[in-house]
C-alpha cells in the first residue's frame, strides 16, 4: 500500500508538472485596440508670453518755465477735466518780466512816433529842395528802425505774457492723475528739458497689454486674433482681448529677440491697473465646430503581428487614410484633411461623424514579443533594403501583403 501511494503521488506530480509546462508554454497573446471617434470639436493652437498693462492714452504734464511750485490742486487718483488748473508756479518774476516788456514797448512806440514826425518834416523839406538827399535818407532810416523796434518790443510782450500763462498748469485731457512728481515749494528748472510734474491717464476703462513675443512665435501672430490673459492680482479671473497691432521694431536683450504686440484690454470693472504683469495666451489658430480626429489615427496601420487567421485587410491607395475594424476586417478610408494643431486634424471628407477609427494597439500575453521580419528591430534604427515591415510603437506599420 505504501508503494502504491508513493507511485500514485509521483504520477500526480508528473501530471501536474506536464500540465503546467504545456499550458504555460502556450500562453495566448491578447491585442487591445485604441480607438477614437470622428466628431465635431474646436481646433486651437496658441502661444504664451508676458506683458505689461498700461492705459491706451496717457499724457505727461510738465512746465516750460522755471520757478517755485506755489500751489498744487490735485493729488494721486484725482479725476480732472480738460483745461482744469492742476498747479501754479510763483508768478512774481514772470509778472515783472511782462511789465518790463510792456514798458519797452511803450518807449519804442514813443520813439517811433517822434521819428515818424521827423521823417514827415524832412520829406516835405526835401520835396521843396530845402534839405539834402542825405539828410532825408537819414531821417527815413531812423523812422524805419524805430518802427522795427516797436515790432520787436511787441513780440517781447507777447512772449512774457505766454510765459506768465505757462505758470498756470492745466490738464490737457480728461482723465485720472496716475503720478505726481513735485510738491508745493519745490523749485523746477526748465533750462535744458521740460520737468515732468504729472502723468494723466485718459480712460482707465480702456487699457491695453504690451506683450513681448519671441521671434520664433511672432510669425503666427496677426491682428484680430483672440487673446486671453491673467494677472497675479486676480488669479481666478480670465480677461479677454484681441491683437490690435504687431509692431515691426525688434528688441534684443541678452541675445533674445522679441517683438512688441499690442493687445486690447477692456476694463469696465477697473480691476486692471497700470503696471500689472499679464500672462498672455494668444490663439494663433482657432476653428470651431469642425469635424476632426486625433492625428495619430492618420499614422495607424495594421501589421501581421496583430492579426489572427480570421482577420483580413482592405487597403486603399491614398496619401491620408484612417482605419476601422468592421468585424474581422481592417478597412482603410481615404480622407481629405485640413488644419491641424498636432493633436487634432480637421477632416474635410471621406468619413462620417461618429465613426470609430483605430489609433493604436497594445499586445499583452504570450512568451515572447512579436517578431517583425526575421528578427525584432528597434523602430528607430535603419532597416536593411528590401525589408518592408517596421514597428512604430502603437502606430505605423506596413500593411500585410
Amino acid at each position: 500500500m505504501k508503494k502504491t501511494i508513493i507511485i500514485a503521488a509521483i504520477l500526480v506530480v508528473i501530471a501536474a508538472a506536464a500540465w503546467f509546462l504545456l499550458s504555460g508554454g502556450q500562453k495566448k497573446q491578447t491585442v487591445e485596440f485604441e480607438k477614437a471617434t470622428v466628431e465635431k470639436t474646436t481646433i486651437q493652437n496658441s502661444i504664451t508670453a508676458t506683458g505689461t498693462i498700461e492705459p491706451v492714452t496717457s499724457v505727461t504734464v510738465g512746465t516750460q518755465v522755471s520757478g517755485i511750485v506755489s500751489h498744487l490742486y490735485v493729488d494721486y487718483n484725482s479725476v480732472v477735466k480738460k483745461g482744469q488748473v492742476i498747479a501754479e508756479l510763483d508768478k512774481t518774476n514772470l509778472t515783472s518780466e511782462l511789465r518790463t516788456a510792456q514798458a519797452n514797448l511803450s518807449s519804442a512806440q514813443s520813439t517811433m512816433n517822434y521819428e515818424q514826425a521827423n521823417y514827415n518834416r524832412y520829406k516835405t523839406l526835401y520835396e521843396k529842395g530845402l534839405v539834402s538827399a542825405n539828410d532825408f535818407e537819414s531821417a527815413k532810416l531812423s523812422y524805419l528802425k524805430a518802427k522795427e523796434q516797436v515790432v520787436t518790443s511787441a513780440q517781447s510782450v507777447q512772449r512774457a505774457q505766454t510765459n506768465l500763462g505757462y505758470a498756470t498748469i492745466t490738464s490737457p485731457i480728461d482723465g485720472v492723475v496716475l503720478s505726481k512728481s513735485v510738491e508745493e515749494g519745490q523749485t523746477v528748472a526748465a533750462s535744458f528739458n521740460t520737468p515732468e510734474l504729472f502723468t494723466i491717464a485718459q480712460d482707465l476703462t480702456d487699457m491695453r497689454v504690451i506683450a513681448d513675443i519671441d521671434e520664433a512665435d511672432i510669425g503666427g501672430v496677426k491682428e484680430g486674433q483672440r487673446v486671453m490673459f491673467t494677472v497675479d492680482a486676480f488669479p481666478e479671473d480670465r480677461f479677454e482681448g484681441q491683437v490690435t497691432q504687431v509692431r515691426q521694431q525688434a528688441t534684443t536683450e541678452s541675445n533674445v529677440v522679441t517683438y512688441e504686440v499690442v493687445i486690447s484690454a477692456p476694463n469696465n470693472d477697473l480691476k486692471l491697473k497700470p503696471g500689472l504683469t499679464a500672462n498672455v495666451t494668444i490663439f494663433t489658430l482657432e476653428k470651431h465646430d469642425v469635424l476632426a480626429v486625433q492625428s495619430k489615427a492618420l499614422r495607424f496601420m495594421p501589421i501581421d503581428a496583430i492579426l489572427n487567421e480570421e482577420q483580413k485587410i482592405e487597403n486603399v491607395e491614398a496619401p491620408m487614410k484612417v482605419w476601422t475594424l468592421e468585424g474581422n476586417t481592417f478597412k482603410a478610408h481615404a480622407v481629405q484633411t485640413g488644419i491641424t494643431n498636432g493633436l487634432l486634424t480637421e477632416i474635410l471628407g471621406g468619413i462620417e461623424a461618429g465613426t470609430e477609427v483605430l489609433t493604436g494597439f497594445n499586445i499583452s500575453g504570450g512568451n515572447e514579443m512579436p517578431q517583425f521580419g526575421e528578427q525584432a528591430q528597434n523602430p528607430f534604427m535603419p532597416r536593411p533594403r528590401g525589408n518592408n515591415r517596421q514597428q512604430n510603437g502603437n502606430n505605423q506599420q506596413q500593411p500585410r501583403r
